[in-house]
């Protein structure tokens, strides 16, 4: 019976199998890569430094690979659960005739179960060569994002293969549960009487879902206002995100009727756009179906790009305040009369050996002096004033690596081996890209800019353009070191968007595709009732773009009150709202959405209206 139910209606399960074979093929290259990353092999001759950033590479790539499989695995049962779920209420005929003829509850449970496990099994067999070509690709992608070296190759780990057929198997497996559940509680006579009120939209289960996900959101909404720092608003925001993703689409059969009032307020004046927004507004459970994926995609994708955006903003806010300077020229700079003050910082190489470690990364040569003069940053242990000689202060990108005061280091710079005793130690900050500061004796070469504090009576903009060569004010040149932050985040995120977007689009399209196959009889009595074929294709494509505008409005919803708690942090950390919004990232998720789902939309009803009318409604199929 389930070999024969996934043959008859393959068009139906299509999308599950889509998904399917994208998480296996996804979970395959990702750990296959993983595998590789897990001990990478530097070739000879590279410096310490050299192989320090590879191997942060190789953690970097790791991290955004866990974070591919987790995303995979979340919405591939996304949409197999949607899949079964819509599948069960355009069978309720069919699972009440089979209750009819004797079948217990246990049986369609046992049914639907192995119809999963055969999508799962199908879905595997095609995701496995998706998995080999998708190793390729990511290797290559994670090359050019920089992350890995050019040399990079990942071998074949039979590991990968077998996690990813049981991810396959399992994922459907999952998916399915609550559908048969509901499958088994269909009595022959609520489902043969065919009244609307036999198929309730909005089931126990997913009241309770819906809800708690909803008041779970609006308690982290509030906690996140009241939150007394930057830090503690990015970590709500990431919670508000899923949990608010997972209350609309739970709660979108409520939801996306009561929204498709505003836009219905425009749809009217003519018979096809009135019956688009009866459409919209009574045939729930189909504009859910399509809204739900678009909610889940707009509040991740908008969310976090507005949080990783606003993260970058807050690094050139802090900057910016945290420096006292009036402007920032690359190279070293003379001492002049209209300059009150001159702090050149060098940038070196340096290695740091501890007991228990050994730390590769970049030394800043200052006088400690100056700096001070230019930089509103204290330690939070010791004294700059103590920076002379053979010493040491810890930066911001190490203060909570353990460091003690007065201890004795071991430092490589350049060629020279010294003993270097740790005089300070700086607060935390968001950028973490200063990690040691040393007197600038201890810097024979390296990369020199120069904090300038122009004396009183002096313009500004004359001593800037006196000075010539790359000059910055302070303003600008924090804005550049929040933009090479968020340049960081760029290609991980990239990444993580074109995953959720292909995902999103197999779910948007996969419900539309099974909608249709359930208007044929509609679409039948329209055209009796005197619309064209022309009329009716354009009502169901108005229909699913309002849908597409409601889907996005209500992730932008979810993504808006992620935000907020940023917006709180930052207004509470700097005394000003640091907030970034991702407009054209919204803007591209629209069009993609309205192209991709006004395509379908009118290529299924042209499909559908292709028979006459009259032979469809001459019998019930």
């Amino acid at each position: 019976m389930s070999l024969g139910a996934v043959r008859d209606r393959w068009q139906l399960f299509a999308g599950a199998v889509i998904a399917v074979a994208l998480g296996v093929g996804l979970v395959q290259s990702a750990l296959q890569v993983m595998a590789a990353t897990g001990e990478p092999q530097l070739p000879p001759g590279l410096s310490g430094i050299e192989r320090a950033h590879i191997r942060d590479g190789y953690a970097g790539a790791a991290t955004l690979l866990g974070m591919t499989v987790m995303l995979a695995v979340f919405l591939t049962v996304f949409i197999v659960s949607t899949t079964f779920r819509f599948t069960v209420v355009q069978r309720r005929r069919e699972l009440a005739l089979l209750r009819l003829v004797g079948a217990q509850r246990g049986t369609l449970r046992l049914m639907l179960l192995g119809e999963a496990a055969l999508l799962g099994v199908l879905g595997t067999a095609i995701g496995i060569p998706i998995g080999v070509l998708g190793t390729y690709a990511q290797s290559k992608l994670l090359i050019h994002l920089g992350m890995l070296p050019t040399w990079f190759t990942a071998p074949w780990d039979p590991g990968a293969l077998y996690a990813a057929a049981i991810v396959g198997v399992s994922t459907a497996l999952v998916g399915v549960f609550a559908a048969a559940w509901r499958a088994s509680r269909i009595t022959a006579l609520e489902a043969l009487s065919d009244l609307p009120e036999a198929q309730p939209v909005m089931t126990g289960w997913r009241w309770f879902w819906g809800l708690s996900a909803a008041g779970f959101t609006v308690l982290l909404v509030i906690v996140g206002q009241a939150a007394a720092d930057l830090v503690a608003g990015l970590m709500i925001a990431l919670l508000v995100m899923v949990s608010g993703s997972v209350a609309l689409s739970q709660l979108s059969p409520i939801a996306v009727p009561w929204v498709g009032r505003l836009p219905a307020l425009v749809l009217h004046g003519s018979l096809v756009a009135d019956l688009a927004r009866s459409n919209v507004l009574h045939a729930v459970r189909r504009s859910a179906a399509t809204a739900a994926p678009l909610i889940v995609l707009v509040g991740l994708l908008v969310g976090l790009w507005g949080t990783f955006g606003s993260l970058a903003k807050a690094v050139g806010e802090e900057q910016r305040q945290l420096v006292t300077a009036d402007l920032v020229v690359g190279g070293q700079v003379a001492p002049a009369p209209d300059l009150a003050v001159a702090s050149p910082q060098t940038t070196v190489p340096i290695t740091v050996r501890r007991k228990t470690s050994t730390v590769y990364s970049e030394a800043i040569g200052i006088d400690p002096v100056a700096w001070q003069q230019t930089h509103k940053l204290h330690p939070r242990k010791g004294s700059l004033d103590r920076l002379t000689g053979a010493t040491i202060a810890i930066g911001p990108g190490m203060s909570a690596e353990g460091y003690k005061l007065d201890s004795v280091l071991t430092a490589t710079i350049g060629k020279r081996v010294v003993k270097l005793t740790v005089v300070a130690i700086l607060p935390e900050t968001l950028d973490v890209g200063d990690n040691f500061f040393v007197p600038r004796a201890l810097t024979s070469s390296g990369r020199t800019e120069t904090l300038i504090k122009v004396a009183d009576g002096s313009d500004q903009a004359v001593v800037a353009q006196r000075l010539g060569g790359t000059v910055q004010s302070v303003a600008e040149w924090a804005e550049g070191r929040g933009k090479q932050q968020q340049s960081g985040n760029t290609g991980i995120f990239a990444v993580l968007m074109g995953l959720a977007g292909v995902y999103a689009a197999v779910a948007v399209v996969n419900a539309i595709v099974m909608a249709a196959a359930d208007r044929r009889r509609e679409f039948a009595l329209a055209r009796m009732a005197g619309l064209t074929r022309a009329q009716v294709i354009t009502v169901a494509l108005i229909e699913s773009l309002t849908v597409v505008l409601i889907g996005v409005l209500l992730g932008c919803v979810v993504a808006a009150a992620a935000l907020a708690g940023v917006a709180s942090g930052t207004a509470n950390t700097y005394g000003v709202v640091v907030l970034a919004i991702p407009w054209r990232l919204i803007a591209l998720i629209l069009a993609g959405s309205l192209v991709v789902v006004g395509a379908t939309a009118a290529g299924t009803a042209w499909t559908a209206t292709r028979a006459r009318p009259i032979s469809l409604l001459g019998g019930r199929e």
